[in-house]
This record gives C-alpha cells, sequence and structure tokens, in this order.
C-alpha cells in the first residue's frame, strides 16, 4: 500500500460517506457548501444527539468514549467518532446509523477512515470496528482488511482532488436520488443523465410555464 505525501488540506470523514454515496452529492456540500434536510436527515440527527456529546463512562473493562475528535497528519483527515470503545488500550470505533442491519459500502469506509485516525492517535492497530443500525437494534462488524483500507485511501484521495478542483460531476438520475436530502438543489429530472421520456416532458412542461 503507498503512503500518501503531505498533505495540505483535510478532508472531513463524512465527507467520505457522501463521496461513494454519490460524487455530486459530495461535491453540492463540500464543494458548493450546500446543505439540505428531509426527515431522513432529521432522524439521523436525533440519533447522532446523544452519540455526538463529548464524554466518557466505564462498563466493567471497557470506557466508552463519545464524541472524540479524529484527525490524522499521514491522511489529511479530520471529524469525530460517535463512539469509540477503548479495551485495554485499543480503541474500536462505533458508528450509528438509522436504517435497518445491511451492509453498505459508503458506511464501511467512513468507519474505517475513523480506524485509520484511531490508529494514529494511539499508536496501536485497529483492526475492525462496529455499524450500529438503530432500525434492527444490531451491529455489524466491519473488518479493516487490506482491501477496505486501500478504496478508503483512495476514496480520500479522489475527494481532496475534487474539493481542490472545484469540481461539480453531473446529475445522474438514479434510484438512490429516492431520499435524498439535495435532491430539490440537485434537480437530477432536470439536469441528469439517463432522462426518462416522462422526465423529458416535466422539463419541456416546466420551462413553458
Amino acid at each position: 500500500m503507498s503512503i500518501p505525501s503531505p498533505l495540505e488540506s483535510e478532508v472531513l470523514i463524512s465527507a467520505l460517506n457522501d463521496y461513494i454515496f454519490c460524487d455530486r452529492r459530495c461535491a453540492l456540500k463540500y464543494v458548493e457548501g450546500m446543505r439540505g434536510h428531509n426527515e431522513h436527515t432529521t432522524i439521523g440527527s436525533l440519533l447522532h444527539e446523544h452519540a455526538d456529546e463529548p464524554g466518557y463512562e466505564t462498563d466493567g473493562e471497557v470506557t466508552l468514549l463519545r464524541g472524540l475528535p479524529l484527525f490524522s497528519a499521514r491522511y489529511g483527515l479530520a471529524g469525530k467518532a460517535d463512539l469509540v470503545e477503548m479495551r485495554f488500550g485499543r480503541p474500536t470505533p462505533v458508528e450509528y446509523k438509522k436504517g435497518k442491519r445491511r451492509p453498505f459500502e459508503n458506511d464501511d469506509i467512513q468507519l474505517c477512515a475513523q480506524g485509520l485516525c484511531l490508529e494514529e492517535m494511539f499508536s496501536v492497530e485497529v483492526p475492525a470496528g462496529f455499524i450500529y443500525h438503530a432500525a434492527s437494534k444490531r451491529r455489524r462488524s466491519v473488518l479493516f482488511n487490506e482491501s477496505l483500507r486501500s478504496e478508503t485511501i483512495e476514496t480520500i484521495k479522489a475527494v481532496r482532488k475534487m474539493i481542490a478542483l472545484n469540481h461539480v460531476p453531473p446529475a445522474v438520475l438514479k434510484p438512490r436520488c429516492n431520499g435524498c436530502s439535495l435532491r430539490p438543489v440537485c434537480l437530477p429530472e432536470l439536469t441528469g443523465q439517463n432522462r426518462t421520456e416522462e422526465q423529458e416532458k416535466y422539463r419541456r412542461d416546466i420551462w413553458s410555464g
């Protein structure tokens, strides 16, 4: 695995999740500075409200660190962990998600980036982390193997490059657009690729008044 050269700008860990989910969404947020809110973001905010409160508690041999600020000079990352479990000096990141227990690449990369930060901050290996799915009330273990680490590092580079170039990718209408808080700004029906005849008619009707 190649080691990145010294970096001038930090990438927010949350931007990695956005980029894998939709590169245009990431650019609208971190290049254009746009934000959107809907029922999904509201539920997510409520879920993180307690987890994001800085503090710690002890449960037997485990110390729970909440809202821990994260950083990595090596990878140029910054962010905050919902929860870090400390066992015998070894940290394990736990990320909270509102949905059901299903694997998502964007969530795994976000969690792995947290692991990279914790390895640098505590000078120990962090082999895995957990994603807590609120709808299922269950955890899912994520192994930080070589493949996921490499993909995470490449995503960091891609996000940094996109922001440095002020590049906003074109819209592409996909099923994942449903429920996206930035859909009213992105307007994939009007500007996106792969428009259907019905969407094209909708666009003509809008512009014809």
